[in-house]
C-alpha cells in the first residue's frame, strides 16, 4: 500500500512522472467476491497529479498525492474494485471523478453518487506539460477507457490489456470479441515501445503483446 516511485520510466521536461500505489481489497460482481490488488496510478508533477483508478484505500492513494492538486480521478471502468475509493478521495481534494457514462451499470452496483463527469473518446486531460488521451475500449466493461500519454511512451490499460492477454470476460457486461477489437484497433496500433501499465499485476509493453494476437483469439479468452 505504498508509492512505488522507482517505475524505470521517464519524466517529461517539466518533470511529470509515473507513480503507482498498490492496494489490496475485495472484486465484487455476479454474487461473487475476490481477494485482488490494484495497481492506482499517478500521473504528476511536484505540483498536481491525475489519479487513474481510486482503488480500495483512500488513505494510501492521498499519503502518495501528498500535497500536489489532483486535478482528476480518471476511472478506467466501473468494477467496485477500481472505484470503491473514489467517494473519499473526492470528498478530501474536490476533485471530479470521471467515468464512461456506459459503465454507470457498474459505478451503480457499488457507489452512491454519479460521477462528476462523464469520459469521451478523444478527451484529453492535461497535467503539467503532458497530455492524456482518453481511448474507449470497450469489452472488459462496455465503458471501459484507457488513457494514452505519448509524451511519455505509456499507456494505462485499467483492464483492458494485461501481460499475458485480454482483461477478462466471462462476468456480465463483458464480452471477448468486444475487447479483442478494442485491443486490435485502438491499442496495437500504438508504437511498439509503449509501456501498457496495467490495473492488476506487472507492466508490459504492446510490442510483447502483440504477437499473440491470433493465441488469445484460438484460446477465446
Amino acid at each position: 500500500m505504498s508509492a512505488d516511485p522507482g517505475l524505470d520510466l521517464p519524466s517529461s521536461a517539466g518533470g511529470v512522472r509515473v507513480e503507482r500505489v498498490v492496494t489490496s481489497g475485495l472484486f465484487e460482481l455476479d454474487g461473487g467476491a475476490w481477494e485482488v490488488d490494484n495497481n492506482v496510478w499517478l500521473l504528476g508533477d511536484d505540483r498536481e497529479v491525475l489519479v487513474v483508478d481510486a482503488a480500495h484505500d483512500a488513505g494510501a492513494i492521498l499519503a502518495a498525492v501528498g500535497d500536489r492538486h489532483v486535478v482528476a480521478v480518471v476511472c478506467t471502468h466501473g468494477h467496485n474494485d477500481h472505484v470503491n475509493a473514489v467517494a473519499d478521495l473526492v470528498a478530501e481534494t474536490g476533485a471530479t471523478a470521471w467515468l464512461h457514462p456506459e459503465d454507470r451499470v457498474l459505478w451503480d452496483q457499488s457507489q452512491d453518487e454519479a460521477p462528476g463527469g462523464e469520459l469521451a473518446d478523444g478527451q484529453v486531460f492535461t497535467v503539467g506539460d503532458v497530455e492524456a488521451t482518453v481511448l474507449h475500449t470497450p469489452g472488459h466493461a462496455p465503458g471501459a477507457c484507457c488513457l494514452h500519454v505519448p509524451t511519455l511512451g505509456v499507456l494505462f490499460s485499467g483492464d483492458t490489456l494485461f501481460q499475458g492477454g485480454p482483461g477478462a470476460t466471462g462476468r456480465s457486461y463483458s464480452d471477448f470479441p468486444t475487447i479483442v477489437d478494442s485491443i486490435r484497433e485502438r491499442l496495437l496500433s500504438l508504437p511498439e515501445e509503449t509501456v501498457v501499465l496495467t490495473g492488476h499485476g506487472d507492466p508490459t509493453r504492446i510490442g510483447d503483446e502483440a504477437p499473440h494476437l491470433q493465441e488469445w483469439l484460438d484460446r477465446g479468452h
